[in-house]
């Protein structure tokens, strides 16, 4: 079954959320902030996607990190930044048991 990682009031995730359902698309809705986030999952993302794919450094909450909290960026502290303030990682994630799809992209879930 389809997963679907977000958080409810994204644009992203509601408009990937609406292409699935008007498509009667069977996925579970994981949200990061009732759901809960664990450093494993995360790491997953990190594992087969890459760090800057998974995190958001365009993001409003990237802009409102200090600087030292930009600086020196590791795998490791990105994970841990993403942690602790969720909204930092790219959404929706997809996994379709397969592989993993960051962002909404119509043409992307047509091949789901």
């Amino acid at each position: 079954m389809l997963v679907v990682y977000g958080i409810k009031n994204c644009d992203s995730v509601k408009k990937a959320r609406s292409y699935l359902e008007s498509r009667q698309v069977a996925y579970r809705f994981h949200d990061y902030r009732v759901d809960g986030l664990d450093a494993a999952l995360l790491q997953g993302f990190i594992d087969a996607l890459g760090v800057d794919a998974v995190l958001n450094q365009r993001s409003t909450s990237w802009r409102q990190l200090s600087d030292e909290q930009k600086r020196d960026l590791t795998p490791d502290k990105a994970l841990q930044l993403m942690l602790a303030v969720p909204t930092l990682i790219k959404r929706p994630i997809l996994d379709n048991g397969e592989q993993l799809i960051v962002g909404f992209s119509p043409d992307l879930y047509q091949t789901e």
